[in-house]
């Protein structure tokens, strides 16, 4: 299915941007998801991005990551902000000539494997895990996530029997004894920790470089064209992140997030507590733009391309991220 909807995406585009240079900018159109809710969208709403841009900005809701990589192909959208990593790492396997300027969010407790309560299994004891079933939705970040923490523990992959499951039927799975462990995110990973316990929490994950991270991204020729513009945007959403992290005033802030994304204020304050927002700062060590990033997506890429996702995958994705916006932000 990914095959396929980029196939069409670069199919349509043909690669014909429609970037407009600095000048000629008249409007800036953005991707951003609903039920997503991250600090930037307090300044949208506040009205502080066309402020300090200077030009009138459409914001465009998105369901999907692919559906932003084939909007920017086409040239209907400029920038989008938190785009998952992996349909962004397809787009740019295929050819896609986008690139990350910045870490939106990163959530690594909202992508884990869970073992059920029955086994007894925590991180002291991992290795016998070996001989197991696992549920995995195979070609996903969540795959990913499993065969680096399988490493980890050193635990042969070839000893598992891996199902091939999506997160909602993996949790089935696991409450019903059918699988021993199981791997996903979202609503799925929620109800799997009613049925057992994660390995290694989101830090723990972190430290080994298991990152689950969405990106702002922009086509190569609109940050070429529009350096300034770009720059300050994501000055903007720095600030915005900033002010959150900080702890001063966020339940205020929090009700406006929450009413922008859709989202009642229990549901939202949940869903951001599990998310963190780096600064610029950080992002620019070796952790992510420093070559974390970049060793990510390749690692991610590799996965997809195993699992017959994507034809192949790059020698290399440095050139998929570009700092120097964000350093211009700093």
């Amino acid at each position: 299915m990914i095959r396929k909807t980029i196939t069409a995406l670069l199919a349509g585009a043909a690669f014909s941007m429609s970037a407009q240079s600095a000048s000629a900018l008249d409007e800036l159109t953005v991707a951003y998801f609903l039920e997503w809710p991250m600090p930037a969208l307090a300044s949208k709403v506040d009205g502080t991005y066309e402020k300090e841009l200077g030009v009138p900005i459409k914001w465009r809701s998105f369901e999907t990551g692919t559906a932003m990589s084939a909007a920017m192909a086409s040239g209907d959208v400029h920038i989008s902000l938190s785009q998952g990593l992996p349909p962004f790492v397809v787009a740019a396997s295929s050819g896609l000539p986008i690139e990350v300027v910045d870490v939106a969010v990163s959530y690594s407790d909202n992508d884990n494997c869970v073992v059920g309560s029955a086994l007894g299994v925590d991180k002291s004891n991992a290795g016998e895990l070996e001989g197991k079933r696992v549920a995995v939705p195979l070609g996903t970040a969540a795959h990913y996530g499993f065969l680096r923490q399988m490493d980890h523990f050193g635990v042969d992959i070839s000893t598992l029997n891996v199902v091939d499951m999506p997160p909602p039927d993996g949790a089935i799975a696991l409450a019903q004894g059918s699988v021993d462990f199981a791997c996903g995110y979202g609503g799925g990973l929620t109800r799997m920790k009613q049925s057992g316990n994660v390995l290694l929490t989101g830090a723990e994950k972190e430290e080994l470089g298991i990152l689950v991270f969405d990106v702002t991204s922009t086509t190569k020729e609109f940050a070429e064209e529009n350096p300034e513009i770009l720059a300050k945007f994501l000055a903007v959403t720095a600030a915005a992140n900033d002010r959150w992290n900080s702890g001063i005033g966020n339940e205020g802030m929090l009700e406006v997030i929450a009413k922008e994304s859709g989202m009642d204020l229990d549901a939202a304050r949940a869903s951001i507590g599990t998310m963190k927002f780096p600064s610029r700062e950080e992002q620019l060590t070796g952790k992510w733009f420093g070559g974390g990033i970049q060793t990510f997506m390749k690692g991610v890429a590799d996965v997809f391309k195993e699992a017959g996702s994507i034809d192949d995958s790059l020698d290399s994705y440095a050139d998929a991220a570009n700092p120097v916006p964000l350093i211009a932000a700093n």
